[in-house]
């Protein structure tokens, strides 16, 4: 599929997709509409998006940001999905660690760095910090740690 072939596939979808063309086509979606479209672009046969390069979380200071990296092997398509996320105090976005198996530890690297809760998640726990320390890659973020120099 063309980019333009995959837009009209994502927004028969979703109409409300947002699309910009850079290296990929980036899809910026709702995050009620998130789960349902990835199902989709994994189980669909003309998109067939069978592996997950990564996932990373992005803080714009009034919003946060969860981005896929997505790739057909079969079709030689890469498309890069986005959830944002308006609710700084209890983000969350659906798990798709049902639908690729490496998000499992993705996902849990998002919430351990940016606290994103992902719904339905197997094994949400911290895997760098412990309880007690906020979450580093938030602009929010404050350091309390005093550094001594010698």
């Amino acid at each position: 599929m063309t980019n333009e072939e995959l837009k009209t596939f994502i927004t028969a979808q979703v109409p409300e997709a947002i699309f910009e063309e850079t290296q990929y086509l980036n899809i910026t979606v709702p995050a009620e509409k998130f789960y349902s479209l990835a199902k989709h672009l994994r189980t669909d046969s003309s998109a067939e998006f069978d592996y997950l390069i990564c996932v990373t979380g992005v803080d714009w200071k009034d919003s946060l940001m969860v981005v896929y990296h997505l790739q057909s092997r079969k079709h030689k398509h890469v498309i890069v999905l986005k959830v944002k996320l308006t609710d700084r105090v209890n983000p969350k976005v659906d798990t798709v660690s049902d639908i690729w198996r490496t998000a499992e530890f993705h996902e849990r690297e998002v919430f351990d760095l940016f606290g994103i809760k992902f719904n339905n998640h197997p094994d949400l726990r911290r895997l760098f910090m412990d309880d007690t320390w906020g979450f580093p890659l938030r602009k929010d973020y404050v350091d309390d740690v005093t550094i001594v120099q010698l």
